[in-house]
């Protein structure tokens, strides 16, 4: 690092000896507890999601709390802060005392989402051609990390959530998605048949997975306009939604009952997304 940077980095960060401090108040157990539903805010973990929580004008970054050591492999990001968000810098002994565990990666951000879409609005908003995931009771938050992921992977255009599934900008939520949950669209809100029926009336032809489908997922045949339907583990959809929507299954061993939900997320928007070629 050349003096010049050096300088600018060491005046953009206020070190911080005391983990009782109260300006590290939001970083305090997060093992513990969480931020969500703190008027949109969250804790973001680790430098890979730091980059994306940075890329996206729907969320903002609040403050920044950072081991001493990963400092200056920050320097990059923290010239995208506003300069007038905080930047703590803390020894690993206060790092370990605040979160409540030891912190390998060393990096935490308190994010604000700005904006939060409807399902109103997401759906209005996707194209022609569009592939949307739709969630009902997912209720793991390792689950929902991975589901968001595979979205990002595949490109799907948005994921739609009922109330009842789990809030996707939880910290491990996030963590386990690498960011994801901060790049693909989502909402949360309502029933799971009222968002079903809002993606019927524009026109999405909607594929319910189930292992107990009618049909083969690799046999079925796509409109232009996709939603896949997953939901919680054991449980599964509803059973009235199951005999009012196209069931599709996996193919698999007899003699296993079923996917995680998360892999089947994955194998699904393998089979619709644009790079399977249909």
């Amino acid at each position: 690092m050349v003096p010049e940077e050096h300088d600018w980095l060491q005046h953009r960060v206020t070190r911080v000896a005391d983990a009782e401090d109260d300006r590290l108040a939001p970083y305090r157990n997060v093992r513990e507890r969480d931020l969500v539903g703190r008027e949109g805010r969250f804790i973001a973990e680790g430098k890979v999601v730091l980059n994306v929580l940075l890329s996206n004008p729907a969320f903002a970054v609040e403050s920044l709390l950072v081991l001493e050591n990963r400092l200056a492999g920050l320097s990059q990001q923290l010239k995208l802060c506003p300069p007038d968000v905080p930047v703590y810098c803390v020894s690993r002994e206060v790092m370990d005392a605040i979160a409540g565990f030891p912190m390998h990666r060393g990096i935490l951000a308190v994010g604000r989402r700005n904006a939060p879409q409807s399902i109103d609005a997401l759906i209005d908003g996707m194209p022609d051609k569009a592939l949307a995931v739709t969630l009902c009771g997912i209720s793991n938050h390792d689950n929902m990390g991975s589901i968001f992921r595979n979205a990002a992977a595949f490109e799907a255009d948005c994921i739609l959530m009922d109330e009842t599934s789990c809030d996707p900008l939880y910290r491990k939520a996030i963590r386990v998605s690498v960011g994801a949950a901060l790049k693909v669209p989502f909402a949360r809100e309502g029933s799971i048949e009222a968002i079903v029926t809002k993606l019927q009336t524009a026109g999405f032809d909607i594929f319910a997975l189930s292992p107990a489908g009618t049909t083969d997922i690799y046999d079925a045949k796509p409109s232009r306009r996709v939603a896949l339907l997953l939901g919680t583990e054991g449980g599964g959809l509803p059973k009235l939604l199951l005999q009012k929507l196209k069931t599709v299954k996996i193919p698999m061993s007899g003699s296993f009952d079923s996917l995680n939900v998360a892999t089947a997320s994955g194998i699904a928007l393998s089979r619709f997304s644009r790079f399977s070629g249909l």
